[in-house]
């Protein structure tokens, strides 16, 4: 089998004092869905951004693409062709869509799915339908979509996707899922963290549950579906 695409061991993160991750391990292969899934507060965020250089860290092997993270700052890992979709939708409010995915754009990368705005636009009907709409006036489903679609014009060989489901009307739910499983279909890799398993169900093709930081169990979308006392102890509410 090939190396992964992403591997991560002894991951450790921090916020200030606090500590937040302890020894956090998976992977993700090329063209592999994983849903990092746990309850609120659990780290998976912290996961995401710790991979990504955004919060302190420590780890044992932290590797992209053949590439050594461990020392690397947010924007040299970005270039490398990691793109980070945060949670909280920081769009530029003030730039029209087009705009936006302007902002967004890079060069393409011979090993990563290659992005145009005509193609986002075929991903997110819903964006095509908007193009002059500054991002004010839309709506946070919208948001989500645009930010996505802004990360995607970076060309990145590995996504790292931040609740993709939370707060969204089910419609936009559905879309999302549609997007991502599209995604997997253009050879993209992705990492998502996820609350809802009806949605990681949807997408993934294995899951890393984790809990106050720490890895609890890891095993296939269809072995945690099938594993009651798992979802009972660490991702019901």
């Amino acid at each position: 089998m090939s190396e992964p695409l992403l591997t991560v061991d002894g991951l450790q993160a921090w916020y200030g004092r606090a500590h937040i991750l302890d020894g956090i391990a998976l992977t993700v292969g090329r063209g592999e869905v994983v849903a990092l899934m746990g309850r609120n507060g659990a780290g998976k965020t912290t996961t995401l951004k710790a991979i990504m250089g955004l919060v302190e860290r420590r780890a044992a092997t932290l590797r992209f693409n053949g590439h050594d993270l461990s020392a690397l700052p947010a924007h040299r890992i970005a270039r490398l062709g990691v793109g980070y979709v945060p949670e909280d939708r920081r769009i530029f409010a003030d730039l029209t869509v087009e705009e936006n995915l302007e902002v967004g754009r890079q060069p393409p990368r011979p090993d990563a799915p290659a992005w145009t705005p005509e193609k986002l636009f075929a991903l997110f009907p819903n964006l095509a339908e908007m193009r002059g709409r500054r991002g004010t006036r839309m709506s946070g489903g919208e948001q989500q979509m645009l930010t996505l679609a802004r990360t995607l014009m970076g060309n990145p060989s590995l996504l790292l996707l931040d609740e993709p489901s939370e707060g969204l009307a089910p419609l936009i739910v559905k879309q999302m899922a549609d997007a991502v499983r599209r995604l997997k279909a253009e050879g993209l890799s992705v990492l998502l963290s996820e609350q809802s398993l009806s949605f990681a169900s949807a997408v993934a093709d294995r899951a890393c549950v984790i809990e106050t930081g720490r890895l609890r169990w890891t095993g296939t979308m269809t072995e945690l579906l099938a594993d009651d006392g798992v979802r009972a102890a660490y991702l019901a509410v």
